[in-house]
């Protein structure tokens, strides 16, 4: 078993190719993801929340270095699905699988491997040429001989289904540790190439998606037990406003939030508008991180019946 820590980092040679090249991480729901996206792209570009299945859309984060582009592309948590909405993140996740260089394979260092991890090893183990990492994630949150008994486990856990890891990498995206060793061993994987997206892209995700996306992430704050997938928001329009000055611009956005039930409303928009205020005044100051621009944002909350299992919904939701 190969386990990577900070001393056996790699030399990077400086007559080395450039290379560039995707590379997904893959895991049961919560098992990091996403948070180990954004630290990598060194800013917000994938949804993180405290409950599981909170990444819908595939977000690509790119990472550039000297020598080389990595694109890395964050798919939904692999699940047993239970409605029309499952079923099509599955699918998201197995045609990613098919189109990526590189498949990094996070389990959380402070949870034992479970039925959810195995069934994504065996479907890995099915593909057959694509090098697979392990990515022992949230290492911060146990102590060494619990980080080595989970090392043992996985490296085991590959053995038993027949197939090896390129890698096994203990890190932590919250206390930034070994992030940069997972970068340099990902790109020695990647083909010779040069870069795909121009210098500064930190994704390829439209603006109005990721601004979707952050409102969403303010709008499940609070209400994880309560509504934990019955959330979509859609950006309707986005206009900067007339008749203002060059130095001082302001970009109107209007978002619907959609909810399944009538009963849900009253959670969303909480005690005389509480609620629904706060959630706009979070996601504005994230938005306009985002943009760079002074932003007003105008919410309003609908109900869609029992979106996540209707097809023609689906669709009008971006799914």
């Amino acid at each position: 078993m190969s386990v990577r820590s900070q001393s056996s980092e790699p030399s990077a040679s400086s007559q080395a190719p450039h290379r560039a090249g995707f590379a997904c991480f893959v895991g049961r729901p919560n098992a990091g993801k996403s948070t180990l996206t954004n630290a990598l792209v060194g800013q917000k570009v994938a949804i993180t929340a405290n409950q599981p299945q909170t990444t819908r859309h595939t977000v690509r984060g790119i990472v550039h270095r000297e020598d080389a582009q990595l694109i890395l592309v964050d798919t939904p948590g692999l699940h047993k699905p239970r409605t029309l909405l499952g079923e099509r993140l599955n699918d998201i996740v197995r045609t990613t699988w098919a189109e990526v260089d590189v498949i990094g394979f996070c389990l959380p260092a402070n949870e034992k491997l479970g039925p959810g991890d195995r069934f994504i090893a065996k479907e890995l183990a099915s593909i057959k040429k694509t090098p697979k990492i392990a990515i022992v994630t949230k290492t911060d949150l146990v102590d060494s001989k619990t980080l080595a008994e989970q090392l043992i486990a996985i490296d085991q856990l590959s053995k038993e289904l027949g197939f090896e890891w390129a890698e096994i990498v203990p890190v932590s995206a919250v206390g930034d540790k070994q992030v940069g060793l997972l970068a340099d061993l990902i790109v020695p994987l990647l083909p010779e190439g040069p870069a795909l997206y121009p210098e500064g892209d930190l994704t390829d995700e439209p603006e109005q998606v990721m601004i979707a996306e952050l409102i969403r992430e303010a709008a499940l704050e609070g209400v994880r037990d309560e509504l934990p997938h019955s959330i979509a928001v859609v950006v309707e329009e986005m206009l900067p406003r007339e008749d203002r000055p060059a130095d001082k611009p302001l970009l109107d956005i209007h978002a619907f939030v959609y909810i399944e039930r009538p009963s849900q409303k009253g959670i969303i928009i909480g005690p005389k508008g509480k609620r629904l205020k706060e959630v706009g005044i979070k996601s504005r100051k994230q938005i306009e991180a985002l943009l760079g621009t002074p932003v007003f944002l105008d919410l309003h909350v609908k109900v869609a019946k029992d979106w996540q299992r209707d097809p023609r919904q689906l669709r009008k939701l971006g799914f």
